[in-house]
């Protein structure tokens, strides 16, 4: 992320370094890393627009084991809830299409 919610990444939420296993030579998780945080930045700005604090949920760039980008979202039970209620409202505003 860019800007002052970037800061916030490193905020009291911790998330276990999800690449800790060994990396396969010649698979190139740069760039599926890449793709995937641009998706997360994303993700993430939304979140602070929907009032969400980065120290209480947000979404982190990863790869597999074979270099694909993930997202994974993290978060405290209790902003997770309301993440979902909100998607949930917002599903159901839109006849289950979001």
């Amino acid at each position: 992320m860019s800007g002052a919610g970037e800061d916030r990444l490193s905020d009291s939420l911790d998330i276990p370094d999800s690449n800790s296993g060994l990396w396969v030579s010649g698979v190139d998780y740069i760039a599926g890393w890449r793709v995937a945080r641009g998706s997360a930045d994303r993700f993430n700005r939304a979140l602070l627009a929907a009032g969400f604090e980065l120290s209480e949920v947000r979404a982190e760039a990863s790869t597999n084991e074979e270099g694909r980008g993930v997202i994974r979202v993290a978060g405290w039970p209790d902003a997770v809830e309301r993440l979902a209620i909100l998607l949930e409202t917002l599903a159901d505003s839109q006849d289950g299409r979001i």
